[in-house]
């Protein structure tokens, strides 16, 4: 039978994601209304300059103060999209001591603080749904936590910042260079005027975090997460990835240890084979990768940013919190039964493409293997050849390695800088998904 009492939502933000958010909740609220079992209505916008002029949404229901919108003691759900930790935590914590679930799409905060967030929304029997927080409008979060709840992962890659896919796919499809490519996607709306969040990796170990609590049911910080930039990646990682047969992707990569007592959680960006499922990923999408002892292999994929995608994902969250309120029931919570310890990049066992700028001279090639050996990493292939700047006594080296533990590759490399024969190590970057 459809409950005639609105549900009462409080949204705070109304920039791109917030401001679509509300107008699908106008214009779709009869089917809202529909699939809930009862009618939604947005009874505040808390934002910072109510001066604003919002298309669409009622003068009267604009405030500055959130936290009087929140202490109202009618509203039934939060819906979150500030971003940052302060005041999105307070207001959050605020939330759930007035009885409210919140929705939310801070993947900072919850990377940050999202023990102490489950642990709140637990206390007051309450709900907090996250699917916006991680790759925009693709159904992940939830089929991780839910569909998945029965089987055990093992592995998630993905790449799950549309940004730097962009650029990365700018780089690799045209020869452009990287600040090249990242003008172009300022240009169109893309990259922000300060892309150090995306092209530094911040942003995917944020929600690499996220996704490793859920994937091994444990907790992960975001200082848990290995992080490397993109912004080194030249057009000649691109042609020596062509020449493998790979391109070059940031990716999030979270593992279960083979013995199941620990998990790794890293961003950097790396080749992949072309034959892998993510390297067709182009433009600015988004796409995970998830390999499971029963279900097998996965893959999710879609729009990762964006007003409208990122709407999708918070208004899905909002149909499913407001069927629990009425049903008087909770979603999931935190399940982090594991406690398993994050281990150090070290011991991720990897392999290594390593362009060295070595003297032209013979016993080059000798000297450089016997540092690989005396490190215990074994090499897969080498290829040598003249510099293409023309630069007569010199030579490029490319050397790429078999498995090993990240810890003794670093300490090659480390050994090959201080070789009199290596001029400079031109270029690092690990291989995966083979």
């Amino acid at each position: 039978m459809m409950r005639t009492r609105p549900l009462k939502v409080a949204l705070l933000g109304c920039g791109v994601v917030g401001s679509e958010v509300a107008r699908i909740m106008t214009t779709h609220a009869d089917d809202l209304t529909a699939r809930i079992g009862a009618p939604v209505e947005l009874a505040g916008v808390a934002v910072r300059r109510p001066s604003k002029v919002r298309e669409g949404i009622d003068p009267a229901l604009v405030t500055t103060d959130a936290t009087a919108l929140l202490k109202r003691g009618d509203i039934d759900v939060v819906i979150e999209v500030i971003g940052g930790i302060e005041p999105a935590r307070t207001l959050i914590t605020t939330a759930f001591e007035n009885g409210a679930s919140v929705v939310s799409a801070n993947k900072a905060l919850l990377a940050q603080d999202g023990a102490a967030l489950h642990a709140a929304a637990e206390k007051h029997g309450l709900d907090l749904y996250y699917e916006a927080a991680v790759a925009g409008a693709i159904p992940l979060v939830r089929p991780m936590r839910e569909s998945l709840a029965g089987d055990k992962i093992n592995r998630v890659m993905g790449i799950v910042n549309g940004t730097t896919n962009f650029i990365l796919d700018k780089m690799d499809s045209t020869g452009a260079g990287y600040q090249e490519a990242l003008d172009e996607a300022t240009a169109l709306g893309y990259a922000e005027a300060d892309p150090t969040a995306d092209v530094e990796g911040y942003d995917a170990a944020a929600k690499a975090a996220i996704l490793a609590g859920i994937a091994f049911h444990t907790r992960v910080r975001l200082d848990d997460v290995y992080r490397e930039g993109m912004t080194e990646v030249s057009a000649a990682d691109f042609a020596s990835a062509k020449r493998m047969g790979c391109t070059i992707k940031l990716l999030a990569i979270l593992e279960r240890a083979a013995d199941g007592q620990s998990v790794t959680a890293r961003v950097h960006p790396a080749m992949i084979p072309l034959t892998h499922p993510l390297a067709s990923v182009r433009e600015a999408y988004n796409a995970v990768f998830v390999e499971a002892e029963a279900a097998g292999r996965l893959m999710f994929y879609g729009p990762g940013a964006g007003g409208s995608p990122t709407a999708s994902a918070v208004l899905g969250d909002l149909v499913a919190v407001c069927r629990n309120k009425l049903a008087e029931a909770t979603g999931p919570g935190e399940s982090a039964y594991t406690q398993l310890p994050v281990s150090a990049m070290g011991e991720v066992v990897t392999r290594y493409h390593i362009s060295l700028d070595v003297a032209d001279k013979p016993g080059v090639l000798a000297q450089v293997a016997t540092t690989f050996a005396e490190h215990g990493v074994s090499i897969d292939t080498v290829r040598q050849q003249g510099r293409p700047d023309g630069v007569g006594n010199e030579a490029s080296l490319v050397v790429v390695t078999h498995r090993a533990p990240d810890a003794a590759l670093s300490g090659t490399v480390e050994a090959l800088r201080k070789l009199d024969t290596v001029r400079g190590v031109a270029s690092i970057m690990r291989v995966e998904g083979e």
